[in-house]
């Protein structure tokens, strides 16, 4: 049994690693500012901290707990708060993620596992962006991610810090949906469940590439395992259509989808796909839950909530 520490805990995609690893016998930890997270996804069996990861009290936690892993999840994650407001999306995702790699580092943590952004870093994908593929943020969301990302570069310079960074494209499942900021599907299933209009920003033809959170969930697991410390996008490899999405949440709920458009967002990517072969060949990783299973699911979540 190993002692892992998950920030976002209680969170989309935290409270069901969280929910894995104690399923795995593990002991947890969460630390969540509750801003987005739900007290409702916390479980039971894990310790709760409700810290801001910009706080001092970081280091008394890290101090006390004595980590052996972590997975770093806290964020402030809607691109339109973080055009809005960039200083506040530096504080939490660049300087609070350096705050959690530095205490880290200080504390022999034996690993990070850190969620990064691969649909938002690459900018507009002509093709499947790879690992390689030049850095493109058109948002002060990928910028301060990116930032994130160096921090943890340094810290294993400072500190010989083992980590991992995976890059996701847009996760999406049960548990997204937190009445304010969450992805496309956790919206448009959200209200076609509950028998009210969404909103479609542009015209539809922006893609994505969607992956289910459990799909995620096991690429973390993969993550702490594999000996190799890098970075690796974290997909399904297909391009699809906000409108190809409308149709496919309309036939797996058997119900009319209302929606009225309104004009584009600024600092939202048009074309984001993602080549995860890389997390394939080495962390033997690859996504398992079709697209359309994982809406049946996310719709039969927002049926019974």
């Amino acid at each position: 049994m190993s002692k892992y520490l998950v920030t976002g805990g209680a969170g989309f995609i935290g409270s069901h690693l969280v929910d894995e690893l104690i399923k795995q016998g593990n002991e947890v930890v969460i630390i969540d500012n509750l801003s987005t997270g739900k007290k409702e996804n916390l479980n039971s069996k894990a310790k709760f901290f409700n810290v801001d990861i910009c706080s001092p009290v970081i280091k008394k936690i890290f101090k006390s707990e004595k980590f052996d892993y972590v997975f770093h999840l806290a964020a402030q994650i809607d691109v339109r708060v973080s055009v809005a407001k960039p200083e506040f999306d530096n504080k939490v995702n660049a300087m609070g993620s350096y705050n959690i790699f530095k205490n880290c580092g200080l504390n022999k943590v034996k690993k990070v596992v850190f969620i990064s952004t691969g649909g938002a870093l690459y900018g507009d994908c002509l093709k499947p962006a790879k690992e390689r593929t030049l850095i493109q943020p058109i948002s002060p969301y990928a910028i301060h991610k990116y930032t994130a990302e160096r921090y943890l570069e340094l810290c294993y310079d400072l500190y010989n810090l083992n980590y991992v960074v995976l890059r996701l494209a847009n996760v999406f499942g049960p548990r997204q949906y937190s009445g304010g900021e969450c992805g496309v599907i956790g919206l448009f299933t959200h209200n076609i469940a509950n028998n009210k209009p969404s909103t479609l920003y542009g015209d539809g033809t922006k893609t994505r590439d969607f992956v289910y959170v459990l799909d995620v969930v096991g690429a973390c697991l993969k993550a702490i395992a594999v000996k190799q410390r890098g970075v690796f996008n974290i997909g399904n490899g297909k391009e699809i259509s906000i409108l190809q999405i409308i149709n496919a949440i309309k036939k797996v709920a058997g119900k009319k989808f209302v929606y009225k458009q309104e004009k584009d967002k600024v600092g939202e990517v048009q074309r984001s796909v993602l080549d995860s072969s890389k997390a394939k060949k080495i962390l033997n990783w690859e996504p398992k839950v079709k697209l359309e299973q994982g809406l049946k699911n996310t719709i039969d979540w927002e049926m019974k909530k």
